[in-house]
């Protein structure tokens, strides 16, 4: 039997586990975390942290494994791809991913190919970024260079606030670096996100889709996607040649890559981001059913080097998601759905019972779950994201002394606004 080392147990990281196995490997796993749900869904579990790469190249060598996978996961593409290189194994290559898990060698590859890119400094330490802020051209982004699902992001339009957002970012910044760049104003309504699935460096899937925002939480983090994008035809072909040379240049063989991207008002491209892997949020599982294909499949076949034979895949139908979110902290009570929106809704996946803790919608983790949707027609579907809010229903419950407790501890770990954050608690007597 064939082995597979995946990197990652999260909730959303058990689909490739189970589908691993649907596919008859061996399954072993590697988290940080004690408490991860994938370590239940393995046949072998080792607590290790998915970035440490010389630990997990071990593993994997005393496990003599066959293939290398880390699905939905920035942090851990690099630690696969290192493993797969040194035992050639099936994979990209490992300076490929490295490229484009930090955003400061990917703004470089950028520039150095022709590609267009913003403005861009790169900094070590918090005094020097400051220090510079007053020779900055606002709007600005400041963001760390290897983080993922918007964490430690701040778009500025002022010199006020810079401090709190370089050491907000550097806080996120496993390797201590951040970049301030230029912020990129689109032409379009949305920002377009989701994934494309390359075979043999060629891409054979277009998943592109319009990234929702709610600017009641964070402007920055997607709250959903839908489907299709909203582009006219020239549009999306300067998209399709730019992602096309894109793959090509950076040496992208096979497998799902997460791709974020805008045109300006002279129309041109600019690639945001661009990961390595499956997008979260569930991303893969939406795809699958708008192109009926099981993206996650692909993913492994590739990761094993099994053989996928297709060609390029149309879509069909009009699709959308929504991250079920808080815009306030609590204790979770039940998530109710109008009527008006459950005839479009045909899965739900909630994360969260009855008395777990909510937290303040600011990032992706907080996320609460997610439904899909399908719809009739683009005009039907967009009335229904934009009045979204109006139909889906998050209630919290009060909580006692420890519930206050809790989220008094949360807002001081994440250093929340309390003009963001509203606490709902008793005073036991």
């Amino acid at each position: 039997m064939k082995k597979i080392l995946l990197l990652g147990g999260s909730r959303q990281q058990i689909v490739a586990i189970k589908t691993a196995k649907k596919l008859g490997y061996h399954t072993i796993l590697c988290d940080y975390l004690p408490d991860n749900p994938g370590q239940y869904e393995v046949d072998k579990f080792y607590q290790i942290s998915t970035i440490d790469k010389k630990s997990v190249y071990e593993i994997a060598k005393v496990e003599k494994i066959d293939g290398i996978f880390a699905y939905a996961s920035d942090p851990a593409a690099p630690t696969a791809a290192y493993v797969a290189e040194q035992m050639k194994l099936p994979g990209n290559p490992y300076r490929t991913v490295e490229t484009l898990c930090n955003k400061d060698r990917f703004r470089s590859f950028l520039k150095e190919n022709g590609f267009h890119v913003p403005e861009v400094k790169v900094y070590t330490e918090t005094s020097k970024a400051i220090k510079d802020s007053a020779n900055f051209t606002y709007p600005i982004i400041v963001k760390p260079v290897d983080s993922s699902g918007s964490k430690g992001v701040t778009v500025l339009y002022s010199e006020e606030g810079i401090k709190k957002a370089v050491e907000f970012a550097f806080s996120f910044s496993g390797c201590n670096r951040i970049i301030i760049e230029e912020y990129i104003e689109k032409k379009h309504e949305y920002i377009i996100g989701g994934d494309i699935f390359v075979l043999d460096g060629k891409i054979v899937l277009w998943g592109g889709m319009n990234c929702h925002r709610d600017n009641t939480v964070n402007p920055l983090v997607p709250v959903g996607k839908s489907f299709p994008v909203l582009l006219d035809k020239e549009d999306m072909d300067r998209v399709h040649v730019t992602l096309e040379s894109f793959v090509n240049k950076i040496g992208y063989k096979n497998g799902s890559m997460n791709v974020e991207l805008i045109i300006d008002d002279q129309n041109r491209v600019y690639l945001i981001d661009m990961g390595p892997r499956s997008g979260g949020n569930m991303i893969p599982d939406i795809l699958s059913d708008i192109f009926d294909v099981d993206i996650v499949e692909m993913s492994i076949l590739c990761a094993m080097g099994e053989r996928i034979k297709c060609k390029r895949m149309h879509p069909k139908g009009y699709y959308a998601t929504q991250n079920l979110h808080s815009n306030k902290s609590g204790i979770y009570k039940e998530i109710t759905f109008d009527s008006d929106i459950e005839k479009y809704i045909y899965r739900k996946v909630l994360y969260k019972e009855a008395g777990d803790k909510v937290e303040y919608f600011d990032n992706a983790t907080k996320c609460l779950g997610i439904i899909f949707m399908k719809f009739d027609s683009q005009e039907e579907m967009k009335k229904m994201i934009e009045n979204i809010k109006e139909y889906i229903h998050v209630n919290l419950t009060r909580g006692g002394v420890k519930t206050f407790l809790l989220i008094w501890t949360a807002f001081k770990e994440n250093e929340y606004n309390f003009q963001n954050c509203h606490l709902e608690m008793e005073v036991a007597a």
